[in-house]
């Protein structure tokens, strides 16, 4: 009913996608109508175009750009703090206005820019050669190039180079398609372009019109291959207006040449690596370290690849962690497997119990009930000990069985499932395939356990009833405090190793070899489900792939640390515009405009697709599916038209392959393993009577061309062996056939034993299909059964929405803290507003120490907390104390302190002056900077400071060097710290959970403290080294020396992402099970969500002291 209404409406409203081509044609016509009097131009006049463009942006914000130098001048030359903030607000506030303005001045030039490019193109795709006046960044192409050659003052530019080891010659011209594609890029929406509708060339458009503001754009791609490519495909088009391009994947990070890249007109990369800049510049520790700069515009090639598939993987930089490599995988594998062996044993008796029972028939009714019941909880069992067990899919796909075992789950879970317990009880564990959970029954307890000594090997303490009893009991302080101990220390071991048999099963039970990952070069690879590509670098989340690891016998991978991390989502809303293309973003408009707010256009084709998409064939069995796929292939192989055949998994792929030898039919495979040949084996697939195999691979980023032969034979075939649990992959594959008008077709094979169909699909149509008395080897083709596969697909989408949604909204908690510190970080590194963090923080810290002892007006605390934090004795006798309120008392020390801190820094830049003055005049040709020793008496940081500054300045560069040095020191210690307490954070309130409590919000309470407590902790740190601080007593000459050219020493870093498996595999990060047998991963000290424990109370050790003095040290 409701399709149909929509269908109404959009007869009369027409569609949103219509409305959205409508608003944009206007420009359009501008675009057509300034693009004929171009053709007059000369090349040069044509080049002065750019130059034009230019003076018009910079012309159209030069007051802006005025006003903002004028207000940094001035900020520099204020002494008061507060005002110093006022006047960084309003550069802020004009740097937004300025990128306001500049959509506005862009909008103006977009149709004559978009005709220059597309006059451009002609130009290139019309003539061999296009000859200019030579400029000098036309002789350093030629120094590099061949396709660019010198002439005396002429520089000619050939329209054949070379992309990527191909030699190209140029002939395209923008469609007015494309231009609408092109418009609706440079507004930040995404562009749905079907395949061969050259979403690379209409790129160029907006790439060129926003490369003129000089901010930079980047275009994103989902691989390093298309990222080279495309620089030196289309690089050349940008490069003859005067713009430069280069790709961040053909330089080492860190390097002088990445930073050069970033600095270009037009920068092309990968998601990753953009990403993990980002990382790496907030962890710098010097401006020349930066690589990135301000994050304006980026375009995102194959835009639902990037910001869906792959924004549930974080970006992580990790390093060593303490202990890393011990674990107990080794120790409890083959605990593990005994378990497993035990289940697979029992789920084969299963099996054929329910067999017997549910095919015997008997006269008397009331026994043929009791035999279908007791059938029916042995088919449950099954299900619930083993879903993947192959004999058991094969069973459930016979008539009438799917049915019987929907029916018996029906019944024990009603009322909320008080009577699965029943079911459960004869298992090992319990397998919950959709939510991808495992959990340990008493039977598999018992069975683990045996071998040891305690029966309560794999059964946690209540922690909780334990500690009170220790309290409640007799015995002396010092053994409470033992004992405590010892029961934490009980926890976190067994914890610890509960987790780990969960992985352990995880990795038998439902991670798959050469399906969900495969091994290679000895090493565990993930294969990524949209594209079956191998996804280097990858790893499972919470020790999952360790788990996969130690299953298949590969060396297990060391613990890591996480250093700085954030997720692709929360990295690609830090630009100004965002805009992406794609063939396939419709099916996820809602997601892409809940968490981006990017609208999705389809533009139009520019010729009608002319292929044949053919409703789903379903079979009941695989068998008789794969049977039927090859005698179509064979069919097709006689008609001499190309078969493609798609398929989900590097298993399935292999064993297609192995079908048409037996027949003898040539072919090619293209799976994770065989990825190198990917280029070789999409060049021969359009070639007729060739058939591919391939795995999902073969939808992104591959462009099969057919010759005249072919198309006449009736073009590409498509095959698709599964439908995949999302649309946009189904829909990539059949978008391989049908490119620019070109015939073809497609059709897609199903079976009930399907993983999407068992999961989600089959229901309906195995009690059709058993009304309907179908025969084995017969098949079902109707649109509605198509519908219903689709519905399938939906469910699974939006689960998988709810997972990534859910992911996000983590992040968005890390986000906001992460934004605080890296600000922090950058205002030290440039230290343009480092005095407004520092006042800050003395006021913040005075705050604290003033709102912590007022509460409990304890006078010889607070005297004790200003010694130790800020080296200055109380300003107020005890009496002035009591009667003063808080915010008073904040700001008469507040005031004491900054003023120490002048005196301070003063009295260190008159000390050093002297001698850097001397060094200065004596040895400046040796020395670029010097380093100075700063001590607080218990800890000493060498300070480096450039020579020059520090004596221009009087020795003041000096005390600014090491204020930057103490504070990124500080927060980088800090922060790493807060990150491995946010890491065990995130794990341990998924319990919560099973206490009808929501985690996340358990996660944003606990978060919100930790982060205030590190902030405070951070705060006191910097500031007391600040005011305490100060040159070593010795003589200040033979402490300046010569500062290291090199940079500092890293800890060994690696790059990678944490996988966190879709629906269809579910979350490793998530809580498994509850109670004794299935904790969430948690650490030693448990989140607590009740009232924390105050720094003036008694300590709760017994020891009767308060807890500031005992424990809260």
């Amino acid at each position: 009913m409701f399709g149909s209404l929509t269908k109404t409406f959009k007869k009369i409203l027409g569609s949103k996608a219509d409305r959205v081509i409508k608003e944009v044609m206007p420009s359009v016509e501008k675009i057509k109508a300034v693009y004929p009097q171009l053709a007059s131009l000369s090349n040069d006049e044509l080049r002065q175009k750019t130059t034009d463009f230019k003076q018009t942006i910079n012309e159209y914000i030069a007051k802006e750009q005025e006003e903002i130098e004028q207000l940094k001048a001035q900020a520099e030359a204020e002494e008061s703090t507060d005002q110093k903030e006022s006047i960084y607000k309003q550069i802020d506030d004009i740097e937004s206005s300025i990128d306001n303005k500049l959509e506005e001045v862009l909008e103006r030039i977009l149709p004559e820019a978009f005709a220059v490019v597309k006059e451009t193109a002609r130009r290139f795709a019309e003539t061999k050669a296009v000859k200019v006046t030579a400029s000098e960044m036309d002789k350093d192409i030629a120094a590099k190039r061949d396709s660019v050659e010198i002439e005396g003052d002429q520089a000619i530019w050939h329209n054949q180079w070379n992309a990527s080891g191909a030699e190209i010659t140029w002939d395209m011209v923008h469609y007015d398609v494309q231009l609408i594609g092109g418009i609706t890029l440079h507004k930040g929406k995404i562009a749905e372009m079907a395949t061969g509708e050259g979403k690379t060339l209409v790129a160029t458009l907006p790439v060129y019109l926003n490369a003129l503001t000089g901010r930079g754009v980047h275009l994103v791609t989902v691989n390093d291959y298309l990222a080279r490519r495309d620089a030196e495909w289309m690089g050349p088009i940008f490069e003859f207006h005067g713009l430069t391009v280069d790709c961040i994947d053909n330089h080492q990070p860190n390097s002088a040449e990445r930073r050069t890249a970033y600095q270009a007109d037009i920068t092309y990369g990968t998601n990753n690596e953009f990403g993990f800049d980002y990382l790496r510049d907030n962890m710098s520790r010097t401006p020349e370290e930066l690589v990135q700069r301000k994050h304006h515009y980026a375009i995102i090639d194959e835009v639902d690849s990037v910001l869906i598939d792959d924004a549930r993987t974080p970006l992580i930089i990790s390093g060593p962690t303490p202990k890393g490599d011990k674990h107990e995988f080794a120790e409890l594998k083959p605990v593990v497997e005994k378990l497993v062996t035990a289940q697979r044993r029992l789920i084969t008796t299963l099996i054929a119990d329910a067999k017997k029972k549910l095919t015997q028939e008997v006269e008397d009714s009331k026994a043929q009930k009791k035999l279908q019941e007791d059938g029916g909880m042995a088919l449950l069992r099954s299900y619930r000990g083993l879903p993947k067990n192959k004999a058991l899919i094969k069973f459930l796909s016979e008539p009438g069985i799917r049915s019987q075992l929907q029916k018996t789950e029906n019944y024990y879970m009603q009322d909320q499932g008080k009577e699965m317990h029943l079911v459960d009880e004869e298992l090992f564990f319990v397998i919950d395939e959709k939510n991808n959970s495992i959990e340990l029954t008493e039977k598999g307890i018992e069975l683990i356990s045996g071998n040891n000594t305690s029966d309560d090997f794999f059964v946690l303490p209540d922690i909780n009833m334990e500690l009170s009893e220790i309290d409640n009991s007799s015995i002396d302080e010092q053994e409470k405090i033992a004992a405590k101990d010892r029961i934490i220390q009980d926890y976190s071991i067994k914890a610890e190793r509960i987790h780990t048999v969960n992985q352990l099963l995880k990795a038998y039970t439902l991670f798959e070899k050469d399906t969900e990952y495969v091994v290679m070069d000895n090493k565990v690879k993930i294969v990524d489900e949209q594209t079956g590509r191998i996804m280097e670098g990858r790893r499972y989340s919470d020790g999952l792939h360790q788990a996969i690891e130690s299953k298949e016998n590969v060396k297990v991978e060391a613990a890591t640390q996480t250093y700085a991390t954030v997720t692709l989502q929360n990295y690609f809303r830090m630009y100004h515009k965002l805009s992406g293309m794609t063939g396939t973003a419709e099916t996820e408009a809602g997601e892409f405009w809940d968490i981006y707010e990017l609208d999705v256009v389809v533009i139009p084709t520019n010729k009608p697709i002319a292929r044949d998409d053919r409703e789903d064939l379903v079979f009941k069995t695989t068998r008789e599916k794969y049977n039927a796929v090859i005698d179509e292939i064979e069919v097709l192989v006689k008609q001499n038209r190309p078969v493609l055949v798609g398929t989900t998994s590097v298993e399935i792929s292999e064993l297609l392959s192995r079908m048409l030898k037996m027949k003898n039919i040539k072919h090619n495979v293209l799976n994770a393993k065989l990825h190198q040949k990917e280029a070789d084996i999409v060049a021969e697939a359009g070639k007729p009577g060739n058939v591919t195999i391939a795995t999902n691979m073969a939808g992104r980023g591959t462009d099969i061309k057919l010759s005249k032969e072919v198309k006449d034979a009736g073009g590409l075939a498509i095959i698709g062996t599964e439908r995949h649990e999302s649309r946009r992959v189904d829909r990539q594959l059949r978008g391989r056939a049908g490119r620019q008008g070109d015939p073809g077709s497609s059709q897609f094979y199903v079976s009930l034993e399907d993983n999407l169909m068992r999961l989600f699909g089959s229901d309906r149509i195995a009690k059709l299909m058993d009304r309907m008395g179908h025969e084995d080897g017969e098949v079902i083709q109707h649109s509605m059964i198509t519908k219903s596969i689709e519905r399938a697909q939906k469910k699974v989408e939006e689960n998988n929405f709810g997972i990534r949604k859910r992911l996000l909204e983590y992040d968005d908690v890390m986000n906001s803290q992460r934004e605080v510190i890296y600000r922090r970080r950058k205002n030290a590194l440039f230290g343009e507003r480092l005095n407004v963090d520092i006042a800050n923080m003395i006021y913040d810290t005075v705050g604290s120490i003033v709102q912590e002892n007022t509460d409990v007006r304890d006078f010889e605390n607070f005297k004790f907390e200003l010694i130790r934090n800020l080296s200055i004795e109380s300003p107020v006798s005890e009496d002035d104390y009591m009667k003063m309120n808080a915010n008073e008392l904040t700001e008469n020390i507040n005031e004491l302190c900054v003023e120490a801190y002048k005196q301070k820094t003063s009295l260190v830049a008159k000390s050093a002056y002297p001698v850097i003055k001397n060094v200065y005049e004596n040895e400046a040709n040796n020395y670029q900077n010097i380093v100075v020793p700063f001590t607080d008496g218990k800890k000493t940081i060498q300070v480096v400071s450039p020579l020059e500054k520090a004596y221009e300045s009087e020795g003041k560069e000096l005390n600014r060097s090491f204020e930057k040095n103490v504070i990124l020191a500080m927060i980088d210690l800090a922060w790493k710290e807060h990150l491995r307490e946010m890491d065990d954070l995130k794990q341990s309130v998924q319990g919560a959970v099973y206490e009808q409590k929501d985690p996340l919000l358990i996660y944003k309470f606990e978060a919100f403290e930790l982060f205030k407590q590190m902030l405070d902790r951070t705060n006191r740190e910097v500031v007391a080294f600040l005011l305490k601080g100060n040159l070593p007593q010795q003589e200040v000459q033979a402490q300046v020396k010569e500062a290291p050219q090199q940079q500092q020493a890293q800890p060994k870093l690696e790059t990678s992402r944490t996988e966190i498996p879709s629906f269809s595999q579910g979350q490793s990060s998530q809580a498994q099970n509850s109670g004794a047998t299935a904790p969430s991963k948690p650490k030693v000290e448990p989140v607590r969500v009740e009232k924390k424990v105050g720094r003036n109370d008694p300590c709760p050790c017994g020891s009767g002291k308060k807890f500031k003095q005992c424990h809260g040290k």
